[in-house]
């Protein structure tokens, strides 16, 4: 049977195919105008080299203001270790699971591995560097002297830092709260019993130095 023959007899179907024809046939001479258009956004953010273009901010970072330009994509913690040599956040799994590059932004704890370095612009960062003040330690990097809450010490900066977040987001009224509240931190060398001791150690100072 004719093509026109089926189209006189379902002119339903036939109609169906025009439109698909129709709408393939746009599609694909849109096609073309959608890939030049992301290649030049993405040769507009790039250099003579290739390289992308980096990003002029400013990060303030335990109480001094950095002028940076980096790569936007660049993490806080490669920022912080890479750029400007604070290495005391450590780099573990990269992925957000150990907790051992925690830092505080604006008093809260936050990943360095999964932030990206543009996003602290205009929020206080503070790293393991800048608890002491005055040649003191700041309470809870005492509390985890004084209680071997650290074996080989390569997670404990994020784990002071996120201990420090622990008491003062107050999730710190129990052992169990303690835990909970620490889980997102891993210790391979198993100092968890201590590290729950120093954060009840350091808690009840920690109160009385933020009411002086």
């Amino acid at each position: 049977m004719a093509d026109d023959d089926i189209a006189a007899k379902n002119p339903q179907r036939s109609g169906t195919n025009r439109r698909r024809f129709l709408m393939a046939s746009v599609s694909s001479a849109a096609a073309p105008a959608f890939v030049r258009a992301a290649t030049a956004d993405a040769a507009a953010q790039r250099n003579s080299s290739g390289a992308r273009l980096p990003a002029d901010f400013t990060l303030t970072i335990n109480g001094r203001d950095y002028q940076l330009a980096v790569d936007p994509r660049t993490s806080l913690l490669d920022l912080l270790r890479e750029h400007l040599a604070l290495t005391g956040s450590k780099k573990g799994c990269d992925h957000g699971q150990c907790g051992a590059c925690t830092v505080l932004l604006d008093g809260r704890r936050v990943l360095s591995c999964l932030t990206l370095a543009v996003a602290a612009q205009g929020r206080a960062v503070t790293t393991i560097e800048g608890l002491a003040k005055a040649g003191a330690l700041h309470p809870m990097q005492q509390a985890f002297i004084d209680h071997d809450a650290f074996q080989c010490g390569y997670c404990t900066p994020g784990q002071i830092m996120s201990a420090i977040a622990c008491v003062n987001e107050g999730h710190a009224e129990t052992d169990a709260d303690i835990r909970e509240s620490m889980s997102g931190n891993l210790c391979r060398c198993a100092a968890y019993p201590n590290i729950v001791a120093a954060v009840r150690q350091a808690k009840p100072v920690m109160k009385t130095a933020s009411r002086d």
